[in-house]
């Protein structure tokens, strides 16, 4: 008996070690990264890129920029949740994309580095922040790209743009699932488990299936040509949302193209896929 008790605590020690250097792991996997960890990523696949801090209303961001001909159309990626600048880093390095596009990410409010503010739970807010950057390029020559929650935030503006393009987009309320994984956030025992980052994404999730009523019905009041791009196999944001969009837009102003089997990362899985729909452009 006493042999026994001592292999369960030992068993007990080494399993209580291996989840705390995942928890580890897991943290500093998610959690945003600085400005020179930005840039030696880039660096790593031959690009400098520029990266500054802008405001918008009272708040600091960051946002990435690789731009090599001022002639060049300039496409806008816009993160998901959770996100940052480094999820298109493969497309703004990428050596064709690079022959014809200028490409600009930036860091949503609650995701950047250091971040001392909340994210704010609106779509109406990321759509005035992202027309703010819009601003200042040529509105003809640019392409919107967003990705899951980016994509009601690129769906929303009404400027007329080059093309707006969505990518597994979360647009639709009535599909919206609510991971159990959340509970970790709603609880508050356990809510001290949570990474901050994951703490801001929890936040948005929460919300976002109330204001996308705000929106839905009137998706097809968007001026522009849109692609949506989405995975059959998505169970995080359904491929059902496109379908919906689909079911609004006319048929000369909206087109779906359908990933077989593929998932909610399909940024990063479908990567040749999306990039030649992006070059079709």
């Amino acid at each position: 008996m006493k042999l026994f008790k001592k292999i369960l605590k030992i068993l007990g020690t080494l399993l209580g070690i291996i989840v705390i250097v995942l928890y580890v792991l897991f943290y500093r996997a998610t959690s945003p990264k600085s400005d020179q960890s930005v840039f030696e990523e880039f660096q790593k696949l031959g690009i400098q890129p520029e990266i500054t801090k802008e405001k918008y209303q009272k708040f600091d961001y960051r946002k990435v920029a690789v731009v090599r001909d001022t002639s060049l159309p300039t496409i806008v990626f816009v993160h998901g949740t959770i996100g940052s600048v480094l999820d298109f880093k493969r497309y703004m390095t990428d050596s064709l994309l690079l022959e014809k596009f200028n490409m600009i990410v930036y860091d949503r409010i609650g995701y950047n580095y250091n971040e001392n503010n909340s994210v704010q739970e609106s779509i109406a807010f990321e759509r005035d922040m992202l027309e703010s950057i819009t601003q200042r390029i040529q509105p003809e020559k640019t392409i919107l790209v967003g990705y899951s929650y980016g994509g009601p935030i690129a769906l929303a503006s009404k400027r007329n743009y080059r093309k707006v393009v969505l990518l597994a987009p979360a647009v639709y309320s009535k599909v919206e699932p609510m991971p159990w994984m959340l509970n970790f956030y709603r609880w508050k025992l356990t809510r001290w488990l949570v990474p901050p980052i994951w703490k801001q994404a929890s936040k948005e999730k929460l919300t976002h299936k109330e204001d996308l009523t705000k929106f839905e019905n009137t998706w097809n009041t968007n001026p522009n040509k849109v692609l949506s791009i989405h995975g059959d196999a998505d169970w995080i944001v359904p491929y059902e949302n496109s379908t919906f969009l689909e079911n609004q837009f006319p048929e000369n102003q909206f087109s779906l193209v359908t990933l077989p089997e593929a998932g909610h990362g399909l940024v990063w899985s479908r990567f040749s896929e999306i990039r030649n729909e992006l070059l079709k452009q």
